[in-house]
């Protein structure tokens, strides 16, 4: 039998949410408030169903003109998300 240290609590929950596959999951899931944080309320008010599938951001718009205003910054708005996220967790926008 294998003998090892004890270590606290705190310590393994740090390593275990420092691991990649745990870390892109804890990043998905606080996608919603992400998107908030990068375009801002009034913005995030006009989008709804804020999901993530295979890399590809899916946001859906009720207004056709922050549709268009979104896809001329669609580029920058990857960046700032996986800037926010600490890692890439998207690589494309669809906007609907």
């Amino acid at each position: 039998m294998r003998k090892t240290t004890p270590r606290p609590i705190g310590e393994l929950l740090d390593e275990l949410f420092r691991s990649p596959d745990i870390a892109a999951k804890i990043a998905e899931g606080s996608l919603p408030d992400t998107w908030r944080k990068v375009v801002g309320p009034k913005i995030a008010e006009q989008t709804r169903c804020v999901r993530l599938v295979r890399g590809t951001l899916y946001v859906h718009l009720f207004s056709s003109v922050m549709r268009s205003e979104l896809m001329i910054q669609r580029h920058a708005l990857v960046k700032a998300i996986n800037d926010k996220a600490g890692m890439e967790i998207v690589r494309d926008i669809v906007l609907q």
